[in-house]
């Protein structure tokens, strides 16, 4: 038997040398919290120095998946809480800008910090990707070394469904992706399949799930590099690696130029036609600020596109679009948010430059190219 602790909604075990970490709030998708986020990277800083620890595994409790993102009900009592103190809406231009500190703001650096952590992690890193693997999901997964998904898996970065934008180092996963597969990815919150995620570049071997526990049994004592291949089956082929449409019209500099595309193919590619109505039926503002953001991070480090998704967030908490998507996807479910502004022609470079001006009052400070 292993040791195993609990702090809050996640589990710690070591069983042989394998350090596991377990997401446990299945009933909220194992959704992260701040306390969460802050206790993986605790605990992931005292294994890197214990010798008895040789890898890290983290996975999900439940059926569902290994977790569908950040606590984003909690952020949305955070916005509507300041809304009521302020006394007004929060606009996309930033009125009423800074007037005061959100929890979410606390929230994001811890996590932004552990995904950092993750990638730079001197042990081999395991994450079993089975099921949904969403936003923060993508987060405390993607960034490690070994990235395991199977025929259940869902992958993606949505945030541009609730008016919000790829974060958690999405936006440098997705910049980084081959040819424009991640844009197209980004910019619609597409969910991927098994082949889809490792050809996007956010996995790297597929199993079936039926294997999960054995897998975990033959690492308590195996290296992943040993274990994983005995385990690999075939992923199949990648709809996205296979749609050569995606680069011709992803390469477009800007969104409208995209959509132009995509109706131009629409005709002979149903999945473009598809893509256009689902790019209208987004946020404008997010949209956009996605593009920018996703085509920036290509050529920044991770840390330092952590920092820009930081700054995109604090003017994000502070829109009108993230609460009003919030609202109308998880809390009223009436799926028909009200965009602000409506149109993409109204969101213009001054609007969108705005979202990467630097934040006067709190900045994450990571260490960066």
């Amino acid at each position: 038997m292993g040791r195993e602790t609990f702090t809050g909604d996640v589990a710690f075990e070591v069983r042989g040398h394998l350090g596991i970490i377990t997401l446990n709030r299945p009933k909220a998708m194992n959704a992260l919290t701040q306390l969460m986020c802050e206790s993986v990277h605790i605990q992931l800083e005292e294994w890197a120095s214990d010798d008895a620890v040789a890898q890290v595994l983290v996975r999900g409790a439940g059926e569902r998946g290994l977790c569908a993102g950040g606590d984003v009900i909690g952020v949305y009592r955070d916005m509507v809480e300041h809304q009521e103190r302020d006394g007004g809406p929060l606009l996309p231009d930033g009125t009423p800008a800074y007037r005061a500190h959100f929890a979410t703001e606390d929230f994001w650096a811890v996590e932004y910090r552990m995904n950092l952590l993750i990638a730079q992690y001197p042990k081999p890193y395991i994450a079993l990707m089975d099921g949904l693997v969403l936003g923060g999901g993508i987060g405390i997964s993607a960034h490690g070394s070994h990235r395991i998904v199977t025929e259940r898996t869902r992958a993606g970065m949505p945030e541009t469904t609730i008016g919000f934008c790829p974060d958690v180092g999405g936006s440098y996963l997705l910049g980084h992706a081959p040819r424009k597969v991640g844009l197209h990815a980004g910019m619609l919150g597409a969910h991927l399949d098994a082949a889809d995620a490792i050809h996007a570049g956010l996995a790297d071997t597929r199993i079936d799930s039926a294997s999960i526990d054995r897998l975990i049994a033959e690492l308590t004592s195996g290296s992943a590099d040993e274990v994983l291949p005995r385990f690999a089956v075939d992923p199949g082929d990648s709809s996205l690696g296979a749609a050569e449409w995606i680069n011709h019209v992803y390469s477009g500099n800007d969104v409208d130029i995209i959509l132009a595309r995509l109706d131009g193919v629409a005709g002979e590619v149903p999945e473009a036609a598809e893509a256009a109505a689902e790019l209208r039926a987004r946020s404008p503002l997010s949209v956009r600020v996605a593009h920018r953001a996703i085509t920036t991070a290509a050529e920044l480090s991770l840390p330092g596109a952590l920092i820009q998704e930081y700054t995109v967030g604090m003017h994000m908490l502070r829109s009108h679009d993230f609460r009003e998507g919030i609202r109308a996807q998880l809390v009223d479910k009436d799926r028909s948010p009200s965009w602000n502004p409506a149109r993409l022609a109204d969101v213009d470079d001054d609007l969108l430059d705005h979202f990467f001006t630097p934040v006067p009052h709190k900045i994450l400070e990571l260490p960066h190219d």
